[in-house]
């Protein structure tokens, strides 16, 4: 019992040197909890809160989080947060990121208080590319979005 609460004491603590390095900031970061993340992958989960600032147009008598939203979260949990963990955020200052690419299919509507779980799998990481096949679930484990997501990652490590 005692190995497997520091096992989780640990990841925490590794998700803690992720989140810090996160080039994003309330109301655009799309990452609440990081469940794991290995070399290969992540998983992680948003809510989304009903005063988000893409409701009040999007659309009148029912809002529903926008294709972008949900694409920027699953690239926010499933690209970046698995860049940062790649190069090894302990030993970074800054990390530059731009999305290179993004092919997403969508099933299903979001709305305001609904969580979803991103699951992201590295297809290859080289050259500062990452590119990596992301799927989103809501909270009743329905296929809400599925697709591919490239992005650059590079390390600056001056402060």
């Amino acid at each position: 019992m005692a190995e497997n609460t520091f096992n989780k004491f640990i990841r925490l603590q590794n998700f803690t040197h992720i989140y810090e390095k996160l080039p994003y900031s309330k109301p655009f970061l799309f990452v609440d909890t990081l469940h794991h993340i290995n070399e290969n992958g992540v998983e992680g989960s948003y809510t989304f809160p009903e005063d988000s600032f893409f409701y009040a147009g999007h659309f009148k008598q029912k809002p529903v989080t926008p294709g972008v939203i949900l694409t920027e979260v699953m690239a926010q949990i499933g690209v970046v947060c698995l860049g940062i963990f790649l190069l090894d955020a302990t030993k970074l200052n800054y990390i530059s990121i731009a999305m290179t690419a993004t092919q997403i299919d969508f099933y299903k509507p979001v709305f305001p208080n609904e969580t979803v779980t991103v699951s992201s799998a590295k297809e290859y990481f080289r050259f500062h590319k990452l590119k990596c096949k992301v799927e989103m679930l809501n909270s009743s484990g329905e296929l809400v979005c599925r697709g591919t997501i490239s992005g650059m990652m590079k390390p600056i490590n001056h402060a």
